[in-house]
């Protein structure tokens, strides 16, 4: 059985992710597991219990842990994508240039495994612009900085 998420994290463990592990294993701790990934990838915000719960509510559905797993493993190579995808997947793997005008944002306290954004500016090839949004912004950019995401939405429409 895992450990508690946050005991897991701090042996350096991740059970629940694990390709042999039990969907019930990451079942158990549901709501504690999603609460770190949300304490992590956003350390300075200080998120309530009520807006947590908020979307909370989603993770109470039968896919949930399935797609969650899923992802995880798939995003790291040890679990097979949807077949009918592959042709797409081979595609984007290849980088084509993306052509209509972009602002891409970034957190100045994203705790998420992330690429730095000059690693993926060359793939811009239209009128492009990166931010990094100052304050102590996580991951969550739209909750975090509401005003900063709405403006560089507004403005990259205008583009």
């Amino acid at each position: 059985m895992p450990l508690p998420p946050a005991a897991e994290l701090q042996c350096g463990t991740s059970s629940i992710l694990r390709p042999n592990a039990a969907v019930p294993d990451y079942e158990k701790y549901r709501h504690d597991f999603s609460k770190l990934i949300w304490q992590l990838a956003s350390p300075k915000w200080k998120f309530d219990d009520a807006t947590f719960d908020r979307s909370a509510e989603s993770f109470d559905n039968p896919d949930h842990v399935a797609i969650v797993i899923h992802n995880y493993r798939w995003r790291q190579g040890l679990a097979e994508g949807e077949p009918k995808y592959d042709d797409l997947e081979k595609r984007l793997a290849e980088g084509p240039a993306i052509t209509v005008p972009t602002i891409t944002l970034e957190g100045d306290a994203n705790g998420a495994p992330h690429a730095d954004g000059s690693s993926y500016a060359k793939k811009f090839s239209g009128k492009y612009a990166h931010r990094i949004i100052k304050g102590g912004v996580g991951h969550n950019l739209p909750q975090e900085a509401p005003e900063a995401f709405a403006k560089a939405v507004v403005e990259v429409d205008g583009y």
